[in-house]
């Protein structure tokens, strides 16, 4: 691993972004071109120590994980974020699939100017790439999981605990919109050894979810309707739309409200609150996710 030249790359990647580009205030005090190295542990869910090690080259060896989180943090290109992998001696994951997916310019210059509302970028699949502040409050942040856990589709069909985000009575409608959202996708990505072995293991490990591949409707979700349980707020009444990039490997998701609705209310009391609740882990000097202090 190239630690001096991680090292450079990543002050010089940090040097030319303003705080305004990612929703930060600049402020009249800062000693720094462009971010801070807690701003940009912060933006990527690191801890500052950990990032701090990384910039100093003392060692720390990165996962993938972190390297797509400070791609993201640093708005690296396409280039740059395999150059960045490359200097961390990593393979290069795949530019448009799974959770380590680089996210696509044009959705993230949108999300970073959707300070007010819940939005994040997701894959085709259902994995989450990024999530502003309000999105994390308002649905919590992905689990720390590998393989197909990633899909939040797979744990809706796999783990109850995936479910508890919406009303009991809502489950069959979200099941049916999920299989039929995984038909189109299917279809559209033709022989696709990941779409093959999500659909392969939904099949085995949920009945369920079988009994609805074998009905065959096909629908993309371009909006929705939801009804969300949050923990501090009860139930959320909000409306979810989805714009998708030009290959419809990603989208970006935003939930809204109607004006003077309890839900507009409720987003608004949302914006209060913060996430306070819900960033509870922080990523250590090793890597590993671990509760914050």
């Amino acid at each position: 691993m190239k630690h001096a030249e991680l090292a450079a790359f990543l002050k010089s990647r940090r040097a030319r972004i303003r705080p305004s580009d990612v929703g930060l205030p600049g402020g009249p005090r800062r000693r720094v071109p462009g971010l801070r190295r807690e701003e940009v542990a912060q933006l990527a869910g690191l801890s500052a120590d950990y990032y701090t090690e990384l910039e100093r080259g003392r060692g720390a060896q990165p996962s993938a994980q972190v390297l797509a989180a400070l791609a993201r943090a640093l708005r690296l290109d396409g280039d740059e974020r395999d150059h960045l992998f490359h200097l961390a001696d990593r393979p290069v994951p795949p530019a448009t699939q799974g959770p380590n997916a680089h996210v696509q310019p044009g959705l993230l210059g949108l999300l970073d100017r959707l300070a007010t509302t819940p939005a994040q970028v997701i894959t085709d699949l259902h994995q989450i790439l990024v999530q502003n502040p309000l999105a994390a409050a308002l649905i919590g942040r992905p689990p720390a999981v590998r393989g197909p856990a990633t899909s939040l589709v797979y744990r809706w069909f796999t783990d109850p605990e995936a479910r508890t985000l919406h009303p009991p009575e809502d489950h069959p409608h979200h099941s049916r919109v999920f299989v039929a959202d995984l038909q189109a996708v299917a279809a559209r990505r033709g022989s696709d050894t990941e779409v093959a072995r999500l659909v392969a293991a939904l099949r085995r490990h949920s009945a369920e979810f079988a009994a609805l591949w074998d009905t065959h409707d096909v629908a993309l979700r371009r909006a929705d309707h939801k009804r969300i349980v949050h923990p501090a707020l009860g139930l959320i009444e909000l409306d979810c739309h989805s714009l998708f990039s030009e290959d419809g490997r990603q989208r970006l998701l935003w939930f809204s409200a109607q004006p003077g609705t309890e839900g507009a209310a409720q987003l608004e009391l949302l914006s209060v609150i913060g996430t306070q609740e819900m960033t509870t882990t922080t990523v250590g000097a090793d890597g590993l996710e671990r509760p914050k202090p």
